[in-house]
């Protein structure tokens, strides 16, 4: 199969395929073939109002059907739905390598199986969610008062996923939300919109009720009309800190809640005493800058090597990347597949040639595949001799580029890491558990792994919470502290006694 037909290719509004106002068709591109693979009606902004309209009908003010539902009767709904999603697991591998361009194992693993391991998670945490938390009764002035502190849904939930990991991140949304008793509109980027759609499709299979789940298509003004919507009580966003900005912005015209989740220039931090011959270090090392070709807030793309073995490990990670296989996704000997457009390839290929100008080493890559005569590919690309000041150890470049920094000593290594203004993720590696912890400790990051704890590339552990410091995002996702960001919190006093 080279074309799309997994849904109708129009959003999905109140229960239903929406033919809607629009009749913008948008042709979608495989970024590896730049080949057609199918068509999609764009949403209105007059579609979007009708998709918030039908959510807040079935939020009802939180005493519509699936606020009111127990616990456990949403998660009846949303084990469905799970079972809904991992039916079409073919049909996910079939857009994560047409539609997103993601290659190799690590990206089956992280795009797709993670994000049914989600719906999943979510499904079975929907019936454990504790909504109310009794206080101790305390004597008052007029004698013994209790309070009882409940959380609600906060209504309309507005989500806004980027093509990167779409799959994994509109995930990442719908499970918290709809298990927390909100409704939802969803609109994925205008390069990925089947991998919501399809989402769309297990949810009308699962009998989810009609508004809960709702699916819009589009571009800014479609965005910008969810954001600025005074009927959506919390945008999530995930994606670049500029249209993040935007995001706040717009949100605070009706000053509703925010949860950001945006860029990152995570550092991945080998000490001498580390194992650098361990498989696992070594693949950590490569795979921070090339998994998805490069596309990943959280990936670590600031190679911070201790000076003693920085020659060895930067040799090391170049034999990775020379035997590293570039190609389309399709053939399943690839380990590396494109970039999502032909701008974003251009704008990594300025990066490179910036590097260059601010005379770091260029040690391997830095143009397009002599192999490959069409598709939006970059070679993964290794700079040595960098320093933190330079802009590819500065910017965000979101492609296969690897920039290696040396320093001597913890502290040194403590103050490059945190020389940036983002504050998502990082990596520590030492044969020094202790001093590996201090350091983790002291990174003003929100996602750290040690000496290669949960390298699974597809995000945290199910109740672990993810989110950046800094300029890397406002609030968390997972967990207790993710599902907090969809709640709202009442106090209510009484006597007693």
């Amino acid at each position: 199969m080279s074309t799309v037909s997994l849904s109708p290719g129009r959003p999905y509004v109140n229960g239903a395929w929406d033919h809607g106002s629009g009749e913008r068709a948008t042709t979608i591109i495989n970024p590896a073939t730049e080949q057609p693979i199918g068509e999609v009606y764009e949403s209105s902004v007059d579609d979007v109002i009708r998709a918030v309209d039908a959510a807040r009908e079935a939020f009802g003010d939180g005493r519509g059907p699936w606020p009111k539902m127990s616990p456990k009767e949403r998660s009846a709904v949303l084990h469905r739905f799970a079972d809904a999603v991992a039916a079409r697991r073919d049909d996910l591998m079939f857009l994560l390598k047409n539609e997103i361009g993601c290659a190799g194992m690590a990206g089956e693993v992280s795009q797709v199986e993670e994000a049914i391991r989600f719906a999943y998670f979510w499904a079975d945490r929907a019936a454990e969610l504790k909504f109310d938390e009794p206080l101790p009764p305390k004597a008052g002035l007029t004698g013994m008062g209790q309070a009882l502190v409940r959380k609600e849904p906060a209504g309309v939930i507005g989500a806004i996923t980027p093509f990167n990991y779409p799959i994994l991140l509109n995930m990442w949304k719908i499970g918290p939300a709809l298990a927390t008793g909100n409704t939802m509109v969803l609109k994925p980027s205008p390069y990925t919109p089947f991998s919501a759609l399809i989402l769309a499709d297990a949810a009308a299979e699962a009998d989810i009720p009609p508004g809960v789940f709702n699916v819009v298509t589009g571009g800014i003004d479609e965005a910008r009309a969810l954001t600025e919507h005074p009927d959506v009580a919390v945008v999530s966003f995930t994606g670049s800190n500029a249209i993040g900005r935007e995001v706040m912005r717009q949100a605070a015209g009706t000053l509703k809640r925010v949860v950001l989740e945006l860029g990152g220039k995570s550092p991945n931090i080998v000490f001498a005493d580390a194992d650098i011959d361990d498989p696992m270090l070594v693949m950590s090392l490569v795979m921070g800058f090339t998994v998805h070709a490069g596309q990943g807030c959280v990936l670590q793309t600031r190679l911070l090597v201790e000076r003693p073995v920085y020659d060895a490990v930067a040799d090391r990670i170049k034999n990775a990347i020379q035997a590293m296989k570039v190609g389309d996704p399709a053939d399943p000997a690839s380990e590396m597949g494109p970039l999502i457009s032909a701008g974003q390839r251009d704008r990594v290929l300025g990066y490179v040639q910036s590097g260059v100008a601010e005379r770091a080493t260029l040690a391997f890559g830095g143009g397009r595949p002599a192999h490959l005569d069409r598709g939006f590919f970059v070679e993964p690309t290794l700079f040595t001799d960098v320093t933190n000041d330079m802009k590819i150890a500065r910017e965000e470049i979101f492609g296969p580029v690897g920039v290696m920094i040396p320093f001597d000593g913890p502290d040194e290594a403590i103050a490059i890491a945190n020389d940036t203004p983002y504050g998502l993720g990082g990596s520590v590696w030492s044969g020094d558990s202790v001093k590996a912890f201090e350091v983790a400790g002291a990174l003003r990051a929100g996602y750290i792994h040690i000496n290669g704890g949960d390298q699974s590339f597809g995000g945290p552990i199910g109740p672990a919470p993810f989110g950046g410091y800094k300029q890397s995002g406002i609030g968390r996702e997972h967990g207790s502290a993710g599902a907090d960001e969809y709640m709202e919190i009442k106090t209510m006093h009484y006597p007693v006694g």
